[in-house]
């Protein structure tokens, strides 16, 4: 077992839970619509919502840490099923990038995942970026 995971099921934080939609009833599909009936208009660029209401409302934006959307596979994964949003410490994580100096213990709480995860992920992506960055530095020459 990892470190990361005894240390949050010691303190009662709960994993992250995946709904996948398509595996769900009609019948709660409608029912959840219902209750999201208001339309509110999004804002479309940072600039209108950087000193918007907090908690962030837009739930559904890309950038708000409540959930994650996977368009491919149809589900969605709630960061922190048992929390409600308006408890939560940070919503956007353009908020959490703007602050700066976060550290990979500080991203793993925000978004529910372990110190280790994290890193992970950031270093797939420096290896990701290294060969686009690699093939542009020799066009440049």
């Amino acid at each position: 077992m990892r470190h990361g995971n005894r240390r949050r099921r010691l303190l009662g934080i709960p994993r992250a839970r995946t709904i996948n939609v398509s595996r769900l009833p009609r019948a709660e599909l409608e029912a959840t619509a219902a209750l999201y009936h208001e339309v509110r208009e999004r804002p479309a660029a940072r600039g209108e919502c950087a000193n918007g209401p907090r908690p962030c409302p837009w739930v559904s934006c890309r950038y708000h840490l409540a959930l994650d959307v996977d368009p491919e596979r149809g589900s969605i994964k709630l960061n922190f099923p048992d929390t409600p949003i308006d408890e939560m410490a940070q919503t956007c994580a353009l908020d959490v990038a703007d602050r700066g100096g976060t550290t990979l213990e500080e991203v793993g709480e925000l978004m529910n995942l372990s110190r280790e995860r994290i890193r992970q992920v950031v270093d797939n992506l420096g290896t990701r970026l290294r060969a686009p960055m690699a093939a542009w530095s020799e066009e440049g020459e």
